[in-house]
């Protein structure tokens, strides 16, 4: 498989299994990340998910050159169902990578190595990284030709600076892990062995606390960019009254009074 799929008390675990190709996303890759994508996505025990890469050079090369772009310039005709697939609906592999596809609950991304390409464009709709200390950052599709159409056209402008923003996706350069945190593009810089442990604190973190009030922070999050501060503050009001509706809302502040930990139900 080049995607490991695991859940352990109440995070989801994605790992990108292909490290001899830099964990570059193959057709399989991309339905196989789609599916866990849905299945984390649909289950009421899941309150977080980490997304990293295997082995500790790369986190994603993004999409494989020799498989899965040719798949979709048609130089190449479909081997196996996986390709026909993907060939006839481009828009799952868009989905994979979570351009297209809904998802209000948290992700953070281990970032153990390169993101480069796809694998940078992935990291776009995570909402917390860790990065390792030796990782680098980069859209390198112009050097081959190709349009960077994961979102980054969209979404790389409204995550960092403009004109550095347009320097990575104009010339192909890659950034340090250094730079990405003082652009605010990760949370975290930790040496490479403390990766997972640092993604892991936040998720843990995460999947303690309300789920219905996390999911709701990210839709609001993510529905309000681009609008005016009006529209925004509609939105919020009309996203945040239904949490304080729920059990959640009554059992957080009581827990709060009686000094313990609280028992949310996602109710």
């Amino acid at each position: 498989m080049s995607l490991i799929y695991e859940k352990k008390d109440g995070i989801a675990y994605l790992t990108l299994n292909r490290p001899e190709a830099h964990n570059a996303l193959a057709p399989e890759t991309m339905l196989e990340l789609l599916d866990a994508w849905t299945d984390y996505r649909d289950d009421d025990a899941m309150r977080c998910a980490i997304i990293t890469g295997a082995g500790d050079k790369s986190f994603c090369a993004g999409a494989d050159l020799g498989r899965l772009i040719p798949l979709f310039t048609r130089a190449k005709e479909p081997e196996n169902e996986a390709e026909r697939r993907i060939q006839n609906d481009p828009m799952l592999s868009m989905q994979a990578i979570l351009r297209d596809f809904e998802l209000n609950k948290p992700v953070v991304a281990a970032v153990n190595g390169n993101a480069i390409a796809g694998g940078m464009e992935l990291l776009y709709s995570t909402d917390l990284r860790v990065a390792a200390e030796g990782a680098r950052f980069g859209l390198q599709e112009v050097k081959w030709g190709i349009f960077p159409m994961g979102g980054s056209s969209v979404k790389l402008p409204r995550q960092l600076p403009y004109a550095r923003a347009m320097e990575m996706l104009l010339t192909g350069g890659l950034m340090d892990a250094q730079e990405a945190l003082h652009y605010g593009l990760v949370n975290r810089v930790v040496p490479a062995g403390q990766v997972m442990a640092e993604a892991e604190r936040f998720a843990r973190i995460i999947a303690k606390n309300g789920p219905l009030a996390v999911q709701a922070v990210k839709k609001a999050v993510l529905a309000n960019i681009g609008l005016d501060l009006k529209k925004g503050l509609a939105k919020e009001m009309e996203l945040a009254m239904p949490i304080f509706m729920s059990q959640d809302a009554q059992e957080g502040p009581r827990a709060f009074k009686e000094k313990r930990e609280p028992k949310f139900l996602g109710k």
